[in-house]
């Protein structure tokens, strides 16, 4: 891993047209981090904290989604839920990992969603925080997010969106996501991603009730109760839908749990994938 210039940038490992990064920490049973869509992100922003905690208990994979974070992408692709499935796939036989458990966090939540629904086979347990993957009306917060155009203030007022506690959006934590949402390839796929009218991309990374009912995985859902960016509606229905499934809600909590509560979230975590 090249901690020593960038501790974002891990291992890379080709699949199909895209050459992935991705970080393999700790040992034991894997557990594959799907990271969001915020703007900046990779999958060390989103996990790090996590894979701290937990590398002493099982082997943690992060990869970058193609258009995101490090990982090399073909000018001309077309960012959708079955492209980035299709990377999901090709990077887990790349690895050799036949199954795993899921983590999926917003956006990657959907991505989890549709793992567990076109490759059961594939799936052990599934995680979902602050999960994508149920219709619901476009928010404010999300508008705000998917729209973002590169600027240290338009970086810090997203910050504040995804935080309830707003002291952790301090001006490094702002610098640092803004810098890494200028990157040039990144910044050009981002703009193309999800344009306006942007309820159609709630409704593209959407499943069918059908489908989601029909997995059979243990399912936990985790929401931030003030949550500003995927409303706590989209955990509710989930529950409702996966017959196994169970729904942990934090208070003073916004789509940052696995920030805002790192200690209790890894914990659950880890409960919820050490249980028969």
């Amino acid at each position: 891993m090249n901690t020593m210039t960038n501790p974002e940038i891990g291992h890379s490992i080709q699949c199909g047209d895209i050459l992935t990064n991705y970080h393999d920490v700790g040992q034991g049973e894997p557990v594959l981090l799907l990271h969001g869509s915020g703007p900046g992100v990779s999958a060390w922003a989103n996990w790090r904290l996590t894979i701290q905690a937990l590398q002493n208990y099982f082997r943690l994979i992060a990869p970058d989604f193609a258009g995101f974070g490090y990982s090399k992408f073909p000018e001309e692709m077309t960012f959708n839920r079955e492209n980035w499935l299709k990377q999901i796939v090709s990077f887990m036989d790349a690895l050799g990992l036949d199954k795993v458990n899921v983590i999926g966090n917003s956006f990657g939540g959907s991505m989890a969603l549709a793992l567990a629904i076109y490759h059961p086979e594939r799936v052990n347990k599934l995680i979902l925080m602050g999960s994508v993957g149920v219709p619901f009306e476009l928010t404010a917060g999300l508008d705000a997010v998917w729209g973002y155009t590169p600027s240290f203030q338009n970086m810090q007022a997203i910050m504040k969106i995804f935080a309830y506690n707003q002291n952790l959006v301090g001006d490094d934590l702002v610098q640092m996501r803004y810098i890494a949402s200028t990157k040039e390839d990144t910044r050009a796929a981002y703009e193309r991603m999800f344009p306006a009218p942007r309820q159609q991309w709630v409704e593209a990374m959407s499943h069918a009730e059908s489908d989601i009912r029909k997995i059979q995985q243990p399912t936990l859902m985790v929401h931030g109760r003030d949550d500003k960016v995927i409303p706590l509606s989209t955990s509710m229905t989930m529950l409702n839908w996966i017959e196994n499934s169970q729904l942990h809600i934090f208070s003073q909590c916004g789509h940052w749990t696995q920030i805002e509560h790192a200690k209790s979230f890894t914990q659950l975590v880890a409960n919820f994938l050490k249980s028969e």
